[in-house]
């Protein structure tokens, strides 16, 4: 297989789960960025994701542990370890071991999923999932949209692949010809790489002359960092979607993608129904298409470009390196073709 080698540790908010799969009284096994996790939600609904070991004598706290009322209960001795990671019980001693402390990562649930939030170095989150609805400019809300999760939602576990393929083909025009067989290219209206969540507007045409209300369709992108790209999509059929990779170790990545299909007339209120599963399925059918070519995919490095290629992908990638560990930089010369060479050492 064709191994990325950008790093696998990406700074950043990344899916680890759907929250309707993580119920009260959870405790949902998981691996993620080379270390084995455990998601599990109090019963008061909070939901926090810890390395999956005991600091007592090491149990996996996924396999046997539970959940009594906010505290995480460790299977072997009984120990309790509150949302913080802290322990708050021994229930053969007096005192709690204030000394020792389960790592905890933050996390958030937003957009029907849970996100955990990744550093290297643990630094804490500088930037926020954003939400599918209030984030982009219109006053659409969920409830305009079928119910995504599970119906419309797609899964596949590790898979050799990398989180930036997806943001690159946000500015990859020519692929949508070849991968998607669109008839023309999409118009791109806008990039706007300035922070660490960046934003794609293009507009797809079907037919010569085409309008908006007619045979085209606008997309609009919001991508918050690598881990998390929103896109919503109005013309032809009215949808949003969300793909989401997630390193689980140094070669692999889990790929989830959920679907928001345009509620029709007549189908105001209730459950996803058979038209917007079958609208959820072409959309599912073209992401597939892609997730073909990405994991059998080598990175090129440096990438041959073509000259209307190169500024989508000289900003995405200049863009894309803010994210990776300290040391890990991108050798590249503004006023040269873009090489991308990733060099060890501090920039």
């Amino acid at each position: 297989m064709a191994r990325t080698p950008l790093s696998m540790e990406p700074t950043g908010w990344f899916q680890v789960a759907w929250s309707s799969e993580i119920a009260i009284g959870d405790v949902h096994t998981m691996t993620y960025f080379g270390r084995d996790l455990v998601a599990w939600r109090s019963a008061s609904g909070r939901l926090s994701i810890f390395d999956a070991y005991c600091e007592h004598l090491g149990a996996h706290l996924g396999h046997g542990g539970h959940v009594d009322g906010e505290n995480l209960v460790c299977p072997f001795h009984g120990w309790e370890w509150n949302q913080d990671g802290r322990n708050v019980c021994i229930p053969y001693e007096k005192r709690p071991n204030r000394g020792r402390r389960i790592r905890s990562y933050p996390a958030c649930e937003r957009n029907e999923a849970v996100w955990m939030w990744f550093d290297a170095d643990d630094k804490k989150p500088y930037f926020d999932v954003p939400d599918m609805f209030a984030d982009f400019d219109d006053d659409q809300t969920a409830a305009d949209y079928y119910p995504p999760v599970p119906a419309a939602t797609l899964f596949r576990s590790r898979l050799e692949m990398h989180p930036q393929y997806v943001l690159e083909n946000g500015v990859d025009f020519a692929h949508f010809k070849f991968v998607h067989k669109t008839p023309f290219m999409p118009e791109f209206t806008r990039h706007d790489f300035s922070g660490p969540i960046s934003f794609v507007d293009f507009t797809i045409a079907f037919d010569e002359g085409a309008t908006l209300e007619s045979t085209s369709s606008r997309v609009e992108s919001i991508n918050a960092g690598l881990g998390c790209s929103l896109t919503k999509s109005f013309g032809m059929l009215d949808n949003r979607t969300m793909p989401a990779i997630t390193p689980v170790d140094d070669h692999t990545c889990d790929v989830r993608f959920t679907v928001w299909i345009g509620r029709k007339p007549g189908e105001e209120t209730g459950p996803i129904t058979d038209y917007g599963t079958a609208m959820a399925g072409l959309i599912i059918e073209q992401f597939e298409a892609d997730i073909e070519i990405w994991s059998h995919q080598r990175y090129s490095d440096p990438p041959a470009l073509s000259p209307k290629e190169f500024a989508g992908f000289t900003a995405l990638r200049h863009w894309a390196q803010q994210f990776y560990p300290e040391g890990e930089v991108l050798a590249v010369d503004p006023n040269r073709p873009y090489s991308g060479a990733i060099v060890r050492g501090h920039a």
